[in-house]
């Protein structure tokens, strides 16, 4: 067998297998297209149309391999999509089986193999960064490539950006820092510049991480005496992404710490990609000599899509999951959620999940039944997370980095409170989901929340009429 060459991902050290001599036992055209039937069916949200491409290569000794012919989609289904897969091979076969999945890309022409090996890091430099892996990982998803991201008004600098980024990195815009709320395209452009520059450069050494873990992986390592560990990691890579920089607000020694790591990396011409909720000069508690470098390269805000927009990454999604989506739906769902793209596809997937389980056409009639709406009187649209923090944030005067931090103030906390009871009331939004949106705080937190506001609003009448204030002006906006 050959050996694998460990790629030097932040989200995740990987080994592609790349198989030979498979035994000659093999799962039958049939059972495989009734497995892929199944997972469309019962997976709805997890099924992709390029799972099509898939092959099965053997069937031995309970043990289904599966081909996919690139690294990332094979780390991605290995680490998202083992259990479903598993499932439905169980399913199908009425066995107990496992699954494998395997990277066994088409064969390059010696020209092309050749140019690879020369860019492709030695397995002792490979094992050396492994070591040093430490904290959360990072899965590159296959949705998020820059073929599939929509472009329009809001986000056109971002999204020129960072392609030019990915074409040359380190020398284009360094460092790129993208801004704008929750679900409108940043981790999407993030992602994508990593695919690029790992296609075009499969050797080259990519960290990506969250703020969040980056501030937790410091506080270990200078806890642990490991902090030479922790630069060696950091500081010693092509490029650097960090997800959510505005988590660094008020944390002194973390920006002490990353300011010395972007300097080295834009002294050496390696290229640094951020992103955050606010503009540089909107991140609360942030060192004035960070800001400045921040504003370096480009700041690129996304904004809330158009309506034509939001009818194209509609279309973008579905056609992601093998749909045709009749256009009157496409411009309906548009019309109704009008806040980001992570909602859309959201409403996208309750919708073709409706469509799965009535074994319905996906229809105008549907789409209304699943939206609330009858077909004579239809609803304009519906209070979204965004309706909500847009009010909240300009009567109480506050970021939304701030409503999303860790921050426990009063002067942020009160507002975050009355958001998740809002969001309670008016949106179809679990405990779960709207602490994750604020944070990622627990459930428990959010019921907390809601019992606050209840409370307050028992006991003080001025706390009361700042809250149908502020309500009203959600539904408001609506009209």
């Amino acid at each position: 067998m050959q050996a694998g060459v460990s790629l030097s991902l932040r989200f995740g050290p990987f080994v592609p297998v790349f198989v030979e001599n498979f035994p000659m036992a093999r799962l039958d055209d049939a059972s495989w297209r009734q497995i892929m039937s199944y997972l469309n069916t019962n997976h709805s949200g997890l099924w992709r149309k390029w799972f099509e491409e898939l092959e099965p290569l053997a069937m031995d000794a309970g043990l289904l391999q599966i081909r996919t012919d690139t690294s990332m989609r094979c780390d991605f289904l290995q680490k998202k999509c083992l259990e479903p897969f598993t499932e439905a091979a169980q399913q199908v076969t009425g066995r107990l089986m496992a699954v494998k999945f395997v990277h066994q890309p088409a064969p390059a022409a010696p020209a092309e193999a050749a140019a690879l090996g020369a860019g492709a890091p030695s397995v002792a430099n490979a094992a050396t960064l492994a070591a040093t892996h430490i904290g959360e990982s990072f899965i590159l998803s296959p949705d998020y490539s820059f073929d599939s991201f929509v472009s329009g008004g809001n986000n056109q600098l971002a999204y020129a950006a960072a392609q030019a980024v990915a074409d040359q990195p380190g020398k284009a815009y360094n460092p790129l820092f993208i801004h704008g709320g929750v679900g409108l395209g940043k981790t999407h452009l993030l992602q994508a510049v990593c695919q690029r520059v790992l296609e075009r450069r499969p050797g080259a050494k990519i960290l990506y991480i969250s703020c969040d873990a980056f501030v937790n992986e410091f506080i270990a390592c200078v806890q642990e005496g490991r902090m030479l560990e922790f630069r060696n990691l950091y500081r010693h890579v092509d490029l650097l992404v960090v997800d959510d920089i505005h988590f660094l607000g008020g944390k002194e020694r973390v920006q002490e710490e990353f300011f010395h790591t972007f300097n080295t990396l834009f002294q050496a011409q390696k290229q640094v990609i951020l992103s955050s909720d606010a503009a540089p000069e909107e991140i609360p508690e942030l060192e004035e000599r960070l800001m400045s470098r921040f504003k370096w390269g480009v700041v690129a805000r996304v904004g809330k899509p158009d309506f034509e927009t939001r009818v194209a990454i509609l279309r973008s999604k579905a056609q992601l999951r093998g749909v045709t989506l009749p256009p009157e739906v496409a411009e309906l769902v548009a019309k109704r959620i009008a806040s980001n793209a992570r909602e859309l596809e959201g409403m996208l997937n309750t919708i073709l999940g409706h469509v799965r389980l009535q074994k319905r056409e996906l229809d105008l009639a549907l789409a209304r039944e699943v939206l609330g709406e009858s077909a004579s009187a239809p609803r304009s649209n519906q209070v979204t997370m965004q309706t909500i923090t847009e009010a909240v944030t300009a009567y109480y005067n506050i970021p939304l980095s701030d409503l999303q931090s860790r921050r426990r103030h009063k002067s942020v906390t009160e507002p975050r409170q009355l958001c998740m009871w809002l969001a309670r009331r008016h949106t179809r939004f679990s405990l779960e989901e709207i602490g994750g949106y604020f944070g990622g705080r627990d459930h428990t937190t959010v019921m907390h929340s809601l019992t606050t506001v209840d409370d307050r609003s028992a006991r003080d009448p001025e706390y009361a009429s700042q809250v149908q204030q502020i309500e009203a002006q959600v539904k408001g906006g609506l009209d």
